[in-house]
């Protein structure tokens, strides 16, 4: 137990949409003043940062942002990439090292800067390609919304629910704001204090808005999270040296691959295998921060747990809202909900022993997700 590997401070920037709040502001830029407040927060040395990223200009991103954020030339970075489930892989990387008693500081989560990623062109070719593949030929590789489209369609999502699960987002983000409950979380970047995104929504709003990826589909512009820009950090410790601070415990974390023609029903065999490796029970788990990239997606996962976000589960699953309204910065977004995971338990004092879920869906077939309890 002396080296279990403990979360003790999490911050994260505002979310900005793409091309827009933080428009100019590179993935570096938005990393350094998150990590810089995160060391600040536990005042030790920082052995490692481990930063989780899809679509930046590479170089080493972690590495690149603690030069930014002050932290010296001794302190290396690693760069990770499982996509949507990177932030939160980070963590679980950072996590392992602790454990494996091989440092005893670690800052960790991701940073995308959607708004200033480059532009990939094959060589010879004339036009960059849209994205990488996440499948290899002969396998499926659907773009997300297509995917999600699927996932609503296998799983009989239909569309007034996920409009509903949209519109609850905004209004547990809004409520959450004006409530100050992002308040100690966020640092400021770019002169901005809160995020860009979450506002009300109208059912009957929601309700006309067209099919965005399917002819005659269900997932729509108003229940899909947007393109964005972001980065979240925590601080992970072993036992031995939390020193009394309150935190989060990792008491398991999963990587899983599934299906790539589904990879939003990732987070459900993520979630089982944590659930089934330490013996606990989903009923004992107070809250459960899902990646909300898709409400469609978020929906089918929760059915298949058993967990009902529009009704008797509304203060477990993102109580205060999430993707769908924040935003969702790829590679930040893993980490963005164990923040929102900190800030819901240890900051609003949840008892010792208290246990919270993080997990996220990822392109290509995989899933990713942390069990935490309070310490």
């Amino acid at each position: 137990m002396r080296d279990t590997p403990v979360v003790v401070a999490a911050r994260r920037t505002p979310i900005g949409t793409a091309g827009h709040a933080f428009k100019e502001l590179t993935v570096d830029q938005l990393a350094a003043p998150v990590i810089a407040a995160v060391a600040g927060d536990v005042d030790d040395r920082v052995e490692d940062v481990v930063l989780g990223n899809c679509m930046g200009p590479g170089g080493n991103v972690a590495r690149v942002s603690a030069l930014a954020a002050g932290l010296g030339h001794e302190v290396p970075g690693l760069t990770v990439d499982r996509q949507c489930g990177s932030g939160l892989a980070a963590i679980l990387v950072a996590a392992q090292a602790v454990r494996a008693g091989e440092a005893d500081l670690v800052l960790a989560g991701g940073a995308e800067s959607a708004s200033t990623a480059p532009l990939r062109t094959p060589r010879g070719a004339d036009v960059p390609y849209a994205r990488a593949p996440f499948a290899p030929a002969g396998h499926p590789d659907p773009d997300m919304g297509p995917a999600a489209e699927a996932l609503a369609a296998a799983y009989g999502v239909e569309r007034e629910r996920q409009d509903a699960y949209a519109r609850r987002s905004h209004e547990r983000a809004l409520a959450a704001r004006a409530a100050g409950r992002f308040a100690k979380e966020v640092v400021p970047v770019g002169g901005r204090v809160d995020d860009q995104r979450p506002r009300p929504l109208g059912e009957a709003s929601l309700a006309r808005l067209p099919a965005a990826f399917v002819a005659g589909g269900t997932v729509t512009a108003g229940n899909s999270s947007p393109v964005s820009d972001g980065a979240a950090v925590v601080a992970v410790v072993p036992e031995r040296l939390r020193r009394g601070l309150p935190g989060l415990r990792l008491v398991a974390g999963s990587v899983v691959g599934c299906d790539p023609e589904l990879p939003g029903w990732g987070p459900v065999p993520a979630i089982r295998r944590v659930l089934a490796r330490t013996g606990v029970g989903l009923e004992q788990v107070a809250a459960v921060e899902i990646v909300e990239a898709f409400a469609a997606q978020v929906l089918a996962v929760t059915d298949a747990l058993g967990l009902d976000p529009l009704g008797a589960d509304s203060d477990r699953v993102c109580p205060g809202g999430g993707a769908l309204a924040l935003g969702h910065p790829w590679g930040a977004s893993g980490a963005v909900v164990v923040t929102r995971l900190f800030s819901g338990l240890v900051r609003d004092e949840a008892p010792p022993g208290t246990l919270g879920l993080a997990a996220a869906a990822v392109g290509g077939g995989l899933g990713v997700a942390g069990l935490f309890e309070v310490v």
